[in-house]
């Protein structure tokens, strides 16, 4: 048997009234997803426990099937993971976007999508003011990096976090105030000295003089959240006994990928935008069919759209995953002659009305051996939560899928 999972982040979404109050899935045009529901079945799941983040850490550790009440331990240890980092048991990893903020508004969680380079060389600055050894700025991809606070042996130095340290994910704050949402409980304070400093480090920084002079946002400050400590998965060939690999460009997914067991593929051109190669994923993971049991295809742009608001870019994303993505992926499962299996789902809604990840059921459907059509014949949210298929808590939607 073989396993696909292609896994549009962030596409569920409400009826829109410029869509003629449709959803973006059910207006895009997708014929192979809907073929795909029309030959299995579809349901709803939900990943997002209302007592944890509704965010893609979450969301997805749920989704591979991996319970977030016992497991999740914060974002960020999970994208140290991606890199390679070993965290000692006494550890704290945490997330550090640069941001733009603004007379107290958060202009982008993205500073304008700032190239990896220039996010290197702003950290590299940080570091070099910071004066504390057991803090290291990790720099990763493009606003996207990390903070290691390692204490060390001595007791004194140990963090001054908790598990009920509590930050808010700088892409909820979209066009919002940020004046009330910085972080708050234990070491809290330790985290927003950090993030006051860095608009010192950065303000006159050459980078942000260059991206001005461009037109560019610069970045303004550092924005720390996700923080964490290392947690411990179980292997997923261990639990469902086949061997996995991930193709995505976000660390996140990566990291999970690592902590589960599962191989990673590298796809020239794959960006975690709305700019990625969605054809050379396709490609990769049609290559991959062939050594893999499972391929697990993770599409950050629907996401990405919604953060920034923007329909039209959803849409599009959908399509280009439909026709690059799912098309040649099916074609290639059901020209193999064995037995298979795919699953299309997102981790958890992202509003294009808020712009943020939400907390709530998201549409799946499945197709292959074993599986009994129902009478849906498309793919969406509507059709999705019409179905006579029970519920599913998310992280039982895995053993579902692979049986």
């Amino acid at each position: 048997m073989k396993y696909v999972i292609i896994i549009p982040d962030g596409c569920a979404d409400e009826p829109q009234a410029t869509l003629d109050g449709k959803t973006p899935l059910a207006a895009a045009k997708t014929p192979t997803m809907d073929a795909i529901a029309k030959a299995g079945v579809v349901g709803v799941a939900n990943h997002t426990p209302e007592n944890l983040p509704a965010g893609s850490s979450v969301a997805n550790m749920s989704l591979l099937g991996y319970d977030p009440q016992v497991n999740y331990t914060g974002r960020a240890p999970i994208e140290a993971a991606a890199q390679g980092i070993e965290l000692a048991p006494e550890d704290w990893c945490i997330r550090c976007n640069l941001v733009t903020v603004k007379d107290q508004i958060m202009n982008s969680f993205t500073a304008g999508h700032i190239s990896s380079d220039e996010a290197k060389a702003l950290l590299q600055t940080a570091q070099e003011n910071v004066a504390d050894d057991r803090l290291e700025f990790v720099p990763g991809v493009s606003y996207r990096n990390l903070l290691m606070y390692r204490p060390g042996p001595d007791e004194s130095q140990a963090a001054p976090f908790s598990n009920d340290t509590r930050a808010t994910p700088p892409h909820d704050l979209s066009d919002k105030t940020v004046e009330n949402d910085f972080p708050r409980g234990p070491g809290s304070d330790f985290l927003v000295q950090l993030m006051h400093k860095s608009t010192e480090w950065f303000a006159d920084h050459p980078v942000n003089k260059k991206r001005i002079a461009d037109g560019k946002l610069p970045a303004t400050n550092v924005w720390l959240w996700g923080l964490g400590r290392k947690p411990s998965l179980a292997s997923f060939e261990s639990i469902h006994g086949v061997k996995g690999a991930m193709i995505t460009a976000v660390d996140l997914l990566r990291g999970l990928a690592s902590l589960v067991g599962w191989d990673r593929i590298e796809v020239p051109g794959a960006t975690g935008y709305t700019d990625t190669d969605y054809a050379a994923k396709g490609r990769y993971a049609i290559q991959a069919i062939d050594k893999y049991d499972l391929v697990c295809v993770h599409v950050e742009a629907p996401d990405e759209a919604s953060h920034e608001g923007d329909l039209g870019k959803k849409v599009t994303a959908l399509e280009e995953i439909d026709t690059h993505i799912v098309a040649p992926i099916w074609e290639k499962l059901k020209s193999m002659g064995e037995d298979y299996r795919i699953l299309v789902t997102p981790d958890h809604p992202t509003y294009i009305s808020t712009k943020t990840h939400t907390h709530g059921n998201v549409p799946f459907t499945i197709c292959g051996g074993g599986i009994t059509p129902d009478d849906q014949e498309c793919y969406n949210e509507q059709s999705c939560a019409s179905s006579g298929f029970e519920k599913l808590p998310g992280d039982t939607l895995m053993k579902y899928f692979i049986g």
